[in-house]
């Protein structure tokens, strides 16, 4: 649907026309005067559009084919423009307008003489019967001549755009959105991208040496393999194969079988206690795209004070929230179809990043009916028995609410056997009541409940059943029970959350009962967070103590931050602490603490500085502790590389197993689509992506997108308004890019300048000379190739922009001529685009129509 917002072009307003119609049968002649006028369509819950229109004193007449054409209703106009016949919603409901009657649903609705008129082009029907036969209601304001049409039917046009509205909702929980342009994945035999370093220093009034720790990583790809190797030093501890990192990952989404291939230390669910790092391989068909999601689980956890929290889904940036005053987070995890791998990335209050990530294991895996997923692992465990550890699973979806699994886990130390044998399952009772269960032999039951409503309260169940003397799991529970009930609190003025969790736990010989209640909430400048924790253990005084945290910002650059833990049974304060933070210079950020602990008395002090550079974080802080005064250096940053485009950047976030977008655009001056060597650079393009960190270079044009996530598919949006020279034109306006891992992705993006071309089309007869409307006018390139067409507008003006530099001609269609009965004059008229960078303007076109000698039909008179 085009939405036209031109301003109103009104020919002849307020100026009479008179319209002689001679009846036959001894009819009366009757004279009736109408203003042609151009008015504004109005359709609720739709859009808008500019149409023809006719008036005869303060009755409307709406052009009939113009009206369903835009509401996307069949019809078809006869040869000599004097009837009207279509289909309204679904075939059977069959209608014909002709000048005497509306046959619409087996009703005859008799017309007037007068309220269906037929001009030169078009054919009107007095408004009053698009509502009363068609249910469409027509209001019109004569003062701003526009028409409001309204309708409680569903129109084919609304069916349309609901079915497209769906179907963006789709691949936006897909993680993808329709482009016109797709940059996909590639597999190079060997290329170096990334590099991430961080250092750190402590020294001390203590004896000792200097604490130094060192961390380097490389990211790359070999034979087309996303390669990653972190080193890790430690100048106090012993260099060793456990501290180091390193991971071949192979993906490919496309392939049915297998997905992904890892090799060196792997990650994976494993149902005994494993400590150490795994070396091995493992090989999985689930893909690592966002899939469509079916419901929410509430995840909350504890972090920084202030923090930021990102939360990603198979590498899809979901949601982030602020964390309050005690650190305090939650979010609504979407649950999607297969193994979801959740991600957890953390920023400070002004944009220190924390390396680590967090992984998060959903209780539930379903999968669409008839489907199945496999991930299998082998490897040896770096622990002082050199374990040999296997594991291999499969789900399987049987139906939409219902997904069974299992699989087999080995571990060679496990004593209590090392083979684990197990299945699980996943059920939907109900569209928000969820129940999962699995049974690990020898080791464990367990079964989890959660029952969700759309004000957000969530109740969840969870209980686990330990087998006695087992050892896979390091602990000696005999059954954890745990429930938790959580729900938003939502006012106009202030927003909090709550949260009650009741967990216990049965020993052989005891039992112990861990309470924990969490009030969150914000109002204005103010963040606010009391937690409650008590535990409960037999023959033992309950310890019940509550942290009580608020944060504001003060004399609005200094963001304050003050706790107080309190413990009840004691009756008395037994710990503060109190931060300060205060952005300084242009990148700088002060920050100045105080901690008493009264019960151990340990008095902390701090005073510390951040800088970011564009290259680097630096970081110094002092800190004393009673007697122990400590000095720490700190500079983190990455290295980004690509041989290809000739690009290497430094910043100051990480980038290894990240990937990074270099958009390049460019006039191109002769539309073939590739930049040749005379075609300059274009600046002052805006994008919009739907994540990363966008830069744009002054200097060479570029756009630069980096913090990217590896194999995830971003949507680059390209502003077609962007230019101020309005014939540059975007030959691509989006892009859809999978991200290579360690990679930069170079972009040309040509822009193409476009002339444009514009005349008129006059009706001249005996009686009168003026412009016309609805002409359809076809643009020939200098082969006779149709290239575009264009229609007059209602005083015969008509342009087009959008044409390459070169030879063309332009004429009036020859069908719609014929079928008018109308002649043109000239038939044709040449003219030529010149290669311009500010575009090329060709005016004055001017076509002469005329009526056939035959023709009879009365015009209208100005």
């Amino acid at each position: 649907m085009e939405k036209l917002h031109r301003p109103l072009r009104i020919s002849g307003l307020f100026i009479i026309l008179a319209f002689f119609f001679f009846c036959n049968s001894g009819r009366a002649q009757s004279t009736t005067t109408y203003d042609e006028v151009s008015v504004f369509l109005n359709v609720q819950r739709i859009g808008g559009t500019e149409i023809p229109a006719l008036i005869s004193d303060q009755t409307i007449y709406l052009p009939v084919a113009d009206i369903f054409d835009f509401l996307h209703i069949k019809n078809t106009l006869s040869a000599k423009m004097d009837s009207i016949s279509g289909s309204m919603i679904n075939p059977q409901a069959k209608f014909i307008i002709d000048k005497t009657r509306i046959l619409y649903l087996d009703k005859v609705y008799q017309l007037q003489p007068g309220d269906l008129v037929r001009t030169t082009t078009n054919l009107y029907l007095r408004s009053d019967y698009f509502g009363k036969v068609f249910g469409l209601e027509c209001s019109f304001n004569f003062r701003s001549l526009s028409v409001v049409l309204s309708t409680e039917i569903e129109l084919p046009i609304m069916i349309e755009m609901r079915q497209a509205q769906m179907r963006a909702n789709a691949n936006q929980l897909r993680g993808t959105a329709k482009a016109d342009t797709i940059v996909s994945r590639t597999y190079p035999l060997f290329h170096f991208g990334t590099a991430d370093y961080a250092v750190v220093t402590s020294t001390g009034n203590q004896r000792g040496p200097s604490d130094v720790r060192l961390n380097l990583g490389l990211g790359g790809v070999i034979a087309g393999g996303e390669t990653n190797i972190i080193f890790n030093y430690h100048n106090l501890e012993p260099l060793s194969w456990r501290q180091q990192y390193y991971l071949w990952r192979l993906v490919n989404n496309d392939n049915t079988v297998v997905k992904q291939i890892s090799a060196g230390k792997i990650q994976g669910q494993s149902i005994a206690s494993i400590y150490a790092p795994v070396v091995g391989i493992q090989v999985t068909n689930t893909p690592t795209t966002y899939r469509r999601s079916f419901g929410t689980y509430t995840l909350s956890n504890h972090t920084e004070p202030n923090w930021t929290v990102e939360l990603y889904v198979n590498g899809v940036l979901i949601n982030y929230v602020k964390a309050d005053a005690a650190g305090f987070y939650t979010f609504n995890v979407p649950l999607t179809y297969g193994n979801s791998l959740v991600k957890l990335r953390f920023y400070g209050p002004y944009g220190e990043e924390r390396v680590s990530e967090q992984n998060i294991a959903i209780p539930f895996n379903f999968l669409p009916k008839g489907e199945f997923e496999y991930t299998a692992s082998a490897g040896i465990v770096e622990d002082s028995l050199h374990s040999r550890f296997s594991r291999f699973s499969g789900n399987y979806g049987l139906n939409k609410n219902i997904s069974i699994g299992g699989g087999t886990e080995y571990l060679s130390s496990v004593g209590s056997g090392t083979t684990i044998p197990f299945i699980n399952t996943s059920v939907r009772l109900m569209s928000n009541l969820l129940f999962s269960a699995e049974y690990d032999y020898n080791v464990r039951s367990k079964a989890l409940l959660s029952y969700n409503l759309s004000s957000g309260l969530q109740i969840e169940l969870n209980d686990t059943w330990y087998k006695k003397g087992q050892t896979a799991i390091n602990n000696t529970f005999l059954e954890d029970r745990k429930v938790t009930v959580s729900f938003p609190i939502r006012g106009s003025k202030i927003s909090a959350y709550t949260r009650i969790l009741l967990e216990q736990f049965i020993l052989p010989n005891t039992k112990y009962t861990n309470v924990e209640w969490l009030v969150s909430s914000s109002f204005g400048s103010y963040s606010t967070s009391i937690n409650t924790y008590a535990l409960f253990m037999d023959q033992n005084n309950p310890y019940i103590y509550s942290l009580f945290s608020i944060s504001m910002r003060a004399l609005k650059s200094i963001l304050v931050t003050q706790q107080l833990q309190y413990e009840y049974g004691a009756g008395k304060i037994i710990g503060i602490k109190t931060e300060l933070e205060k952005r300084v210079f242009r990148n700088g950020y002060l920050n100045v603490s105080y901690e008493q602990n009264f019960s151990s008395n340990i008095r902390n002090m701090e005073l510390g500085i951040r800088y970011d550079f564009s290259f680097a974080q630096t970081r110094a802080t002092l800190r004393k502790s009673n007697e122990v005064l400590t000095y720490l250096q700190s500079a983190n940053g990455s290295l980004i590389h690509d041989s290809k485009s000739n690009y290497t950047s430094f910043n100051n976030h990480t980038s290894v197993g990240r990937g990074a977008v270099i958009l390049a655009p460019y006039l191109d001056m002769n539309g073939n689509g590739r930049r040749d060597a005379d075609e300059p650079k274009v600046l002052g393009l805006r994008i919009h992506v739907n994540g990363g960190r966008v830069e744009q270079s002054v200097k060479d044009s570029t756009i630069r997108i980096t913090d990217l996530e590896a194999y995830t598919n971003y949507v680059i949006e390209l502003d077609s308004a962007s230019f101020d020279i309005v014939a540059w034109h975007l030959h691509r306006k989006n892009y859809s890019v999978i991200i290579d891992p360690n990679s930069v992705k170079r972009i040309e993006v040509p822009v193409l300048v476009l002339g444009q071309v514009s005349g008129q089309v006059i009706f001249k007869n005996k009686e009168e000379e003026k412009g016309i409307g609805r002409i359809l006018i076809n643009l020939y390139n200098d082969k006779a190739k149709l290239v575009a067409h264009t229609v007059s507008e209602a005083d015969g003006y008509f342009t087009y922009m959008g044409l390459m530099p070169g030879n063309y001609s332009v004429s009036i269609d020859a069908a719609q001529l014929n079928k008018l009965e109308l002649v043109s004059s000239p038939l044709a008229l040449p003219f030529s685009i010149i290669r311009n960078m500010e575009g090329d303007l060709v005016e004055g076109l001017t076509f002469v129509i005329k009526p056939k000698p035959e023709n009879s039909v009365p015009p209208i008179k100005n």
